[in-house]
């Protein structure tokens, strides 16, 4: 440890990791076949929950792997092996199937789990790094996630390895939410507290500025009684409606601006400035559908005013609405 070198060229370095990890996932990769086809065929009509356990570096993995079935539709949680031998195996239930990681595949705290397991008569799958073991005999269905050498110089850390097994693990939990029909919506569902659950789950109406409190002018008002409603409402544009409130068109700040450059006249109507035909959202649009409008291309547009199907004016929307996270 006292020895430091400095002959390495350490971008070389790096990059024959990165060389390495590539190679093992393509070789795992090209190892798939129906073996892993008919676990995840057995997956898909699981009625339990799938219990993912393991220990070390593997369990660390397992607990990522657990948490991404869990997220994407499958019923899912990690149990640290040695915590399972002194009671925690009390989370398991029949009717559960129990996936186990290991690169050696003969950890001993798997191993001693296996008559418990019977007992429960529950389903037993593996990912091991070597499949010709007595745990792997115990298990219905083994996936090979064996590698030549491991990342590091010395062959020992668990580099590639690991590597193996997350991605082999994630790319179980994406096909399989694929066969279950796991929708956006359903993501949503899962992730209420994230940005992109919020994006998925919320609609324009949970979050839109409604009511009085809304920007409205006719289309015969002055270009200065838009100025004045924009500053009672700051909320970046005022919406041009007619007397039923159907929407004609927006003013924003931008083209309140690009109008004062052009004439420092406020006299004007405001038909003649606003954008005509703005685009626009429906109450139940998701926000992850608001966001897509306005950074569709050619548009860029930083509010959007929120119709009924009559095109009656009910709500408006910012960017910084969707993104702030306030409601």
């Amino acid at each position: 440890m006292d020895h430091v070198s400095s002959d390495i060229d350490t971008v070389s370095a790096l990059r024959r990791v990165f060389q390495q990890q590539t190679q093992t996932l393509n070789d795992v990769s090209l190892r798939l076949g129906s073996t892993a086809a008919r676990l995840i065929d057995e997956l898909t009509v699981l009625r339990g929950k799938l219990v993912v356990t393991g220990v070390g570096k593997s369990g660390l993995i397992g607990r990522k792997i657990a948490a991404t079935f869990a997220s994407t539709g499958t019923s899912a949680f990690f149990v640290n092996a040695a915590e399972a031998l002194h009671g925690d195996l009390g989370m398991v239930s029949s009717g559960d199937a129990v996936l186990m990681l290991s690169n050696s595949g003969c950890t001993p705290e798997l191993i001693r789990m296996v008559p418990s397991l019977r007992h429960y008569g529950v389903s037993i799958y593996g990912i091991f790094g070597n499949v010709d073991t007595v745990l792997a005999e115990e298990c219905q269905i083994v996936l090979d996630a064996s590698v030549e050498h491991e990342a590091c110089h010395l062959g020992l850390a668990p580099t590639c390895s690991s590597t193996a097994a997350l991605v082999l693990g994630d790319a179980i939990a994406c096909v399989l939410m694929q066969k279950k029909g796991f929708t956006a919506d359903d993501f949503g569902i899962n992730h209420p507290g994230g940005a992109i659950g919020r994006r998925l789950l919320l609609k324009a109406k949970d979050i839109m500025h409604r009511g009085e409190k809304l920007p409205v002018v006719k289309p015969t008002a002055l270009l200065r009684d838009a100025a004045i409603e924009m500053t009672r409402f700051p909320l970046g544009a005022v919406c041009v409606c007619d007397s039923g409130n159907r929407l004609l068109g927006i003013l924003t700040d931008g083209d309140f601006r690009r109008r004062l450059i052009q004439s420092d006249d406020l006299s004007i109507t405001v038909k003649d400035c606003m954008t005509a035909s703005p685009t626009c959202a429906a109450p139940d649009d998701s926000l992850d559908r608001l966001l897509k409008l306005m950074e569709s291309p050619g548009r860029q547009v930083y509010s959007l005013p929120i119709v009924n199907e009559e095109n009656r004016l009910v709500g408006f929307v910012r960017m910084h609405d969707i993104l702030s996270g306030n409601k």
